[in-house]
């Protein structure tokens, strides 16, 4: 019996990502090699429900630790295979995400590094008001579209993003079964020494 070949998904939106925070001034804050990107699997490949989302590794303004109840709290840690530690991770949740036409995928994509604080420091982007992470939401994707075509028109290379054209069938059928990063998600947890970290990548 042949291997079944395999197409590293979460590999290639990285690639994707990389491409457009190259290209999109305001989004050259973005430093994908401490972003780390994972997928999720999905029970569904419907079209309702999430995605993808930004987690961050920080708290707000960046910090690493907070206090609640008398106790210190952090994130769980991640690092890459030379312990640089990452600072956000993006999920995206398949197949669901990769049933999606071209402009939603690439709206989501955009939507998602939208969502990385303009310091790069670990936090969201905060809005004012109670709606901190979208701010108005109208006003949130049309900037999400104005960048998506901005990036468009900067002509991208097709074979970074082609594969983004295929649904899941048809993707397996061109380039191979999507396969890819998977990391659980991070928990809020104690802290109790700073020399206790979590290696998962």
């Amino acid at each position: 019996m042949l291997p079944i070949s395999t197409f590293n998904y979460t590999e290639a939106i990285a690639a994707v990502c990389g491409d457009i925070c190259f290209r999109v001034p305001e989004l050259r804050h973005v430093d994908m090699s401490r972003v780390a990107v994972a997928f999720s699997q999905t029970k569904s490949s419907g079209p309702y429900g999430i995605f993808a989302t930004a987690v961050p590794l920080r708290f707000e303004n960046g910090k690493s630790f907070y206090e609640s109840r008398g106790r210190l709290w952090t994130v769980q840690r991640y690092f890459r295979p030379d312990d640089v530690e990452y600072l956000y991770i993006l999920y995206f949740y398949v197949p669901r995400f990769i049933e999606l036409p071209l402009s939603q995928k690439l709206d989501t994509i955009v939507h998602e590094l939208y969502h990385i604080n303009p310091l790069f420091n670990g936090d969201l982007r905060r809005f004012a008001g109670r709606r901190f992470a979208h701010g108005s939401r109208k006003q949130y994707d049309q900037t999400v579209s104005r960048l998506v075509q901005y990036w468009l028109k900067q002509n991208p290379p097709e074979k970074l993003w082609d594969f983004l054209c295929y649904n899941y069938h048809d993707l397996a059928a061109k380039y191979g079964k999507p396969s890819g990063t998977r990391i659980p998600m991070p928990k809020i947890i104690p802290f109790v020494n700073p020399a206790v970290t979590e290696r998962h990548l």
